[in-house]
């Protein structure tokens, strides 16, 4: 039987079990998040929340409650493994805080963890006598829009025998009751500016938050396992109500249960039995904890593998926990509830399932990678890379709304980060929505309509804005939230009522931002031609909202010259870097998207397309003229600044990918690119630590107290390697990627790759969604759309 975690390991994350990092990264502003770098593969659905176990073991990760972050190791949730002979070991680190004292922890460094999004797996060795192995994995599976909903995780067991001699073994799985615990004590509304000027809300999670939990034993012919409630159960449920529930099938061994222990004791109760004799005392008490009591249920199955023989177990958890509460009363249902009911009660019928299921879902995970790791010219850290960075997909607080008329399947969205939390932001989506695009496009679409929608909306709320705050509300600058026509920055956030309420940023003044609308055109013109130039439907929808978006930018050319100038303060993607007059990021970006109206403009049979070829006409060649130095395209018109940015050539490289006209000569493009890279990258440190925002042309920094020029942006390093490649510098492009694909996965960053890394060893905006612009690489790179 083929070891499926070995598998797993093919072009794979991977690390000893337990084994710690001597220097990781280290978060920049103390404000910003930083739970360390014991961060795993997610498991569990897109929008149905998601938990997470380490690479020591620890299940650590809860993403349970839509758009919030939950860190922390709960070690009653736990896998135990006996072994006559041997002894029994949780296979975890032990609590920090001494509880479950009685239990034999796992020793580190004893084996391997290795992940490939959505796989994960472990390979125990040099403890027990069996070969022991655990793939985790869930149904994460391209263009399917109902399993990859689903709110579980199968842990598919391999035991192999190579002695002579039979060997009994015991698994056993414990979980806490958690049941209610993922909602928030105190709602509220309110913004409050934080230090780095960014807005921020309160969050307190019911946290063990007990009372009335219960747990039942589940005993079928087909299954057995246990199951989690509260009591009473809210019909209809409200955030937070629901179960979990964990299978395995019947027919392998004798099986045990214990249906109440204390979690917080030193957990004598249940290891006792365990690490006797891998049984437990059939305990099936159904009460209910009391106010400051917490209760804990398992399963163990015990079961004799012959000499040279190999036992598969899968072990299924599910949980539905179907509503998502933002704003007071403003309740969403998850979309996984299209296919069971709303009750709350579905854990068991979703874990059968799993057991079913599990599987084809592996094998079909396997076909839909295998062209990735077969293909011959990618190195395996990039195929690891690409598929790793797929995470944030799950644990990006991410939504996924149930169906309805309006929405067919549902609504779509990831937060741009834990640390600004807020929905598809849509400047750093022009970058970060690729793998959804190849993957899911019907998401991808999904989301554009949902931008489309808002454009023409307006919300006059005055707000404080961020980037000017003192400290003082009765000094502080003001801007309405949202103007009519200004392309909103994100679909809001999980406090208040998102892809009705946008604008939730108040950093910056968004109204005045000068990406935001080419941003728009360009994406709605990718997502139409990338999916085959054939969804009129879409395009359609989506027109009325690109004429307004550039009409409003349009304002902005303030001399008339065809091209809109940037205001000085911050007012792009860059929102800590002042830039003046035109610009040539979001010049760039305005003739690309220009191009972009003109070609849906063509398709769909519109007049306003002669409108913007004439605007382009007068805007492209008094771009070049402006901003071309001789060696690359200046930062812009007004500041004076001598910057090389490596990411001035946006544009460009967009026009490239959508089989649109140069928007500058192309042998200014490359010479620009070639000046990039000898500035941006080679001499910042060597160009080990990645490009550079902004430099000198001597590679030197025109402030060293900057903060968006100095550093490393994961996300748009993915997407200069992609233009890289694009303009044939193949070399290079590679170069780029691999620097900060080391600098992610071998300091402690992986599975919460953040926006920007600094050559300190700092990072800043940790899960960020920039970061999939890996997939861009992989488009380019393939050379057509890539298949899957």
């Amino acid at each position: 039987m083929e070891n499926s975690v070995i598998d797993v390991a093919n072009c794979a994350w991977s690390r000893a079990i337990a084994h710690g990092w001597e220097t990781p990264y280290r978060v920049r502003y103390a404000s910003n998040l930083d739970d360390g770098p014991w961060h795993g593969m997610p498991l569990g659905g897109f929008g149905a929340g998601c938990i997470g176990r380490s690479s020591a073991g620890d299940f650590n990760l809860w993403h349970l409650d839509g758009g919030e972050h939950l860190f922390q190791t709960v070690p009653a949730c736990q896998f135990s493994l006996f072994e006559q002979g041997t002894g029994a070991y949780a296979l975890g680190s032990p609590p920090a805080d001494g509880t479950l004292a009685a239990w034999q922890w796992y020793p580190a460094g004893q084996g391997t963890y290795s992940a490939r999004y959505p796989r994960s797996g472990f390979v125990y060795d040099g403890v027990f006598s069996t070969d022991v192995s655990c793939e985790q994995f869930s149904p994460i599976l391209p263009h399917n829009y109902q399993e990859t909903s689903y709110p579980l995780a199968v842990f598919l067991w391999q035991f192999h025998n190579p002695t002579a001699q039979p060997i009994t073994l015991s698994l056993m799985f414990s979980w806490q009751n958690m049941v209610g615990w993922f909602t928030n004590a105190t709602p509220s509304s309110a913004i409050e500016i934080r230090d780095d000027g960014s807005p921020v809300y309160t969050y307190t999670p019911r946290w063990r938050h007990s009372q009335g939990n219960f747990n039942e034993i589940l005993q079928t012919e087909q299954y057995h396992g246990w199951r989690l409630r509260r009591s009473p159960h809210a019909t209809p449920p409200q955030e937070g109500d629901g179960e979990w529930a964990a299978l395995v099938p019947t027919g392998v061994g004798e099986c045990f249960w214990h249906s109440r222990w204390n979690p917080d004791g030193d957990g004598a109760d249940l290891w006792q039995y365990f690490a006797k004799d891998g049984s437990l005392p059939n305990c099936t008490d159904t009460t209910p904890a009391h106010a400051s009591e917490q209760v804990a249920a398992a399963f163990a199955l015990r079961f004799t593998v012959a000499p040279g023989q190999t036992t598969e177990l899968p072990v299924v958890l599910a949980w539905d926990l179907p509503v998502t509460e933002f704003g007071a009363g403003i309740i969403y249902y998850r979309r996984y509830t299209d296919f069971c009911d709303r009750s709350g009660q579905n854990a068991v019928r979703l874990a059968s399932r799993g057991l079913q299921h599990y599987r084809q879902w592996q094998q079909q995970i396997r076909s839909w990678q295998q062209p990735i790791l077969e293909h011959p010219h990618w190195p395996d850290w990039f195929k690891m890379a690409l598929c790793n960075e797929l995470y944030v997909l799950s644990s990006g607080g991410t939504l996924w709304s149930a169906a309805s008329d309006r929405d067919p399947l549902g609504q779509f969205a990831v937060l741009e980060c834990l640390d600004y939390r807020w929905y598809e932001s849509l400047d750093v989506r022009l970058y970060g929505s690729f793998a959804l695009l190849h993957l899911w496009p019907d998401l991808e679409k999904t989301v554009m309509r949902a931008f489309a929608r808002a454009i023409p909306t307006a919300d006059p709320t005055p707000r404080i804005i961020g980037y000017f705050y003192r400290g003082d509300p009765a000094t502080a600058y003001r801007a309405p939230r949202k103007v009519a026509n200004a392309v909103p920055h994100d679909l809001g956030a999980p406090n208040e009522h998102p892809w009705e309420r946008t604008n939730y940023t108040a950093y910056q003044d968004c109204n005045l931002w000068k990406d935001l609308a080419a941003d728009f055109v360009l994406l709605v013109y990718r997502d139409f031609l990338l999916t085959g130039g054939s969804d009129l439907d879409f395009a359609r929808e989506c027109w009325p909202a690109v004429v307004a978006a550039l009409n409003y930018l349009k304002q902005f050319d303030t001399d008339g010259d065809g091209l809109p100038e940037n205001g000085g303060a911050p007012d792009q993607t860059y929102d800590d870097w002042r830039l003046q007059g035109v610009s040539a990021y979001c010049g760039g970006l305005w003739l690309a998207a220009l191009e972009a109206a003109i070609a849906l403009a063509t398709v769909l049979e519109q007049p306003e397309g002669k409108t913007y070829d004439r605007w382009l006409q007068q805007a492209r060649p008094r771009y070049h003229a402006l901003l071309w130095n001789g060696a690359y395209y200046r930062l812009d018109t007004g500041s004076g600044s001598e910057v090389v940015m490596a990411d001035q050539l946006c544009g460009q490289f967009y026009a490239k990918l959508l089989g649109l006209p140069d928007i500058v000569p192309p042998e200014c493009a490359r010479k620009a690119l070639e000046t990039i890279y000898n500035t941006c990258f080679l001499q910042f440190h060597n160009g080990t630590v990645g490009a550079a925002n902004g430099l000198l042309p001597n590679g030197q920094p025109e402030d060293p107290h900057a903060t968006h020029p100095l550093e490393v942006w994961i996300g748009i390093n993915f997407g200069l390697a992609a233009f890289l490649w694009q303009s044939g510098m193949t070399a290079e492009a590679w170069r780029v990627a691999e620097v900060v694909v080391q600098q992610v996965y071998e300091h402690g960053l992986q599975f919460r790759t953040p926006e920007a890394i600094t050559a300190e060893g700092t990072f800043r905006a940790c899960m960020y969604l920039r970061p999939m612009a890996i997939w861009a690489l992989a488009i380019v790179s393939q050379g057509e759309p890539l298949k899957t």
